[in-house]
């Protein structure tokens, strides 16, 4: 059911969301960007719709909200242990369709990759909905559409915002109530989508294995400063790491820690004895690449990487994804045409 408002029919429709949810949207941080007097577009509770950040893309995906950073997971003491608490009210998510894409591969990895579910990422996921913000015209460096997570279905309502109109779908019929009181109008609504990007992305069915030991991975070594900075905003990377804090000497009583990860820093790989597997920039950036778009996707059937090219925008060094696949499909094109598909 589509209805459409002005700013404060729209306000008033959070007012009434906000009786039952947190509302988790993208907020213009201003001032606290990279750079000096810039801005940084992050994920933060809101109230009324001047704060939410809808023209934009978010510098950081959604997912600390199911992911944090670092979270608690339980307390020690020589005796007993006690499980952390978490923050259970629940939560309406307001994301783009490539996010909305992204939380499904979150759910392969941590309730779908083995005979048991993640359970401290299960009891967050439960308490959170998702809303759709619709895209007028493809963010920056995104490759959505060949990635195939320009649009979605899968939303308790959307919001686009047109020449000062707000235009909802609400598809969850327990919600209908709220957006109809406040409504300007009702009608026939779909949320906007991307058709065409700027960039455009060819990813390989098959690659050789000798694509692993190839020349192509060497200039990451020289220009990769391994700063983690694409896992992180990266809204389908999900590896961590367990740390364990003492509070005593003895080390009996304490806490263990989950803390997000990334396999381009240093420490990643390492195992007993000091040894580290992947050791050179371009072997770790050759393990990402290869499981975004092949090696996730020969497993579940379908790529894991959604397009939304928050990678490119944030390098420091400039390194763009996208080039990086197409120099990988370019790659494997050489190599069959060579007959080497070793």
């Amino acid at each position: 059911m589509g209805f459409v408002f002005d700013t404060d029919g729209f306000d008033k429709v959070m007012e009434g969301l906000r009786e039952n949810y947190r509302i988790y949207a993208p907020v213009r941080k201003t001032g606290e960007g990279r750079f000096t007097d810039t801005d940084v577009i992050r994920y933060d509770f809101v109230d009324t719709l001047d704060q939410i950040e809808l023209d934009e893309r978010s510098d950081y995906s959604f997912k600390e909200i199911l992911m944090p950073l670092s979270e608690t997971m339980f307390f020690f003491t020589e005796d007993e242990i006690k499980e952390a608490g978490f923050d259970d009210r629940p939560v309406i998510v307001l994301a783009r369709s490539c996010d909305i894409h992204g939380l499904k591969r979150l759910d392969q990895i941590y309730t779908g990759n083995g005979p048991n579910d993640d359970w401290f990422y299960e009891r967050r996921k439960d308490k959170v909905k998702f809303a759709l913000i619709g895209c007028g015209e493809a963010c920056a460096n995104s490759f959505c559409v060949d990635m195939g997570s320009n649009r979605t279905d899968d939303y308790i309502f959307s919001i686009d915002q047109i020449d000062g109109k707000i235009y909802s779908d609400v598809k969850d019929e327990d919600l209908v109530p709220v957006f109809e009181k406040a409504a300007e109008s009702q009608g026939e609504v779909a949320p906007r989508y991307v058709t065409e990007a700027e960039f455009r992305v060819e990813r390989p069915e098959e690659v050789p294995s000798k694509i692993f030991t190839d020349g192509m991975w060497d200039e990451y070594t020289k220009r990769c400063i391994n700063c983690g900075r694409c896992n992180f905003v990266c809204p389908t990377c999900t590896c961590f790491t367990i740390q364990d804090l003492f509070y005593t000497d003895n080390g009996k009583v304490g806490e263990r820690r989950r803390v997000n990860a990334s396999c381009m820093v240093d420490g990643y790989t390492d195992v007993a004895g000091g040894l580290q597997f992947r050791k050179k920039n371009g072997e770790r950036m050759r393990f990402k690449v290869l499981h975004k778009v092949y090696d996730f996707r020969k497993r579940f059937g379908y790529d894991m990487c959604v397009g939304c090219g928050r990678c490119d925008t944030v390098c420091p060094e400039y390194i763009s994804f996208s080039n990086c696949v197409n120099k990988l499909n370019a790659r494997v094109k050489e190599l069959e045409a060579d007959g080497d598909e070793r």
